[in-house]
């Protein structure tokens, strides 16, 4: 079992590894140490771990606002740049 925790998942002979067996970054295992938890449930081995994972998270989460903030302007310089018609349509 290679020094990791294992629960009872509910099926007979079948047990999966416990989320806080391993760091969620470098995949240390947490067995008999301090495990550092970032975001309620993510765990990790050290503050150096956690701290990198929220630097990952908080780049991400600003690429993915500038991401649509960028989209939003192109949405609007596309409709104010356009010649929009209006009348009355007959078809037959």
């Amino acid at each position: 079992m290679s020094g990791y925790c294992y629960y009872y998942s509910g099926c007979q002979d079948q047990y999966d590894a416990h989320y806080l067996d391993a760091c969620s970054l470098c995949r240390k295992s947490l067995h008999n140490s301090d495990i550092f938890m970032y975001r309620g449930n993510t765990p990790f081995c050290s503050q150096e771990c956690r701290q990198e994972q929220m630097e990952i998270d908080e780049a991400r989460e600003k690429n993915w606002k500038s991401g649509r903030s960028l989209r939003k302007s192109d949405a609007q310089n596309s409709t104010t740049n356009k010649t929009v018609r209006t009348g009355t349509v007959a078809v037959a």
